[in-house]
């Protein structure tokens, strides 16, 4: 599965940025597909999942009631509508992508076996 995230930029803190991430003509309703983030410095840390056969969403606490990801099965896309955005929500955000049938953790970087290049969002105070 070849990712392709898009639509990172600089915007005001409480501002919102929507991230697009499109798969490679796949059938997403087979996949798991996840959103992590990379502040320099940092690990790579678990932002937001959706099981997109279910739509059973997954989300990290800090993102919380701001963050919202959904999928368009017809359009092989999964959007990440970001909200009330934070400085601290500066970070390189990536899409990843695995096969439903994986077992693992959802919020885990090893769960996933497929991951895009990454999208640099900025958000200044």
């Amino acid at each position: 599965v070849q990712l392709q995230a898009s639509g990172g930029g600089l915007v005001q803190a409480g501002g919102s940025l929507r991230l697009s991430c499109a798969a490679s003509g796949r059938t997403l309703s087979n996949y798991y597909m996840g959103w992590f983030r990379q502040a320099p410095g940092k690990e790579r840390e678990f932002v937001a999942a959706i099981n997109v056969g279910t739509s059973a969403t997954y989300y990290a606490d800090s993102v919380k009631g701001r963050f919202t990801v959904s999928a368009d099965n017809a359009k092989s896309t999964v959007v990440l509508q970001m909200n009330s955005l934070e400085p601290e929500d500066t970070a390189v955000y990536y899409c990843a992508a695995t096969e439903r049938t994986r077992w693992g953790t959802i919020a885990s970087v090893t769960f996933y076996n497929y991951w895009g290049q990454g999208t640099q969002v900025t958000v200044s105070s």
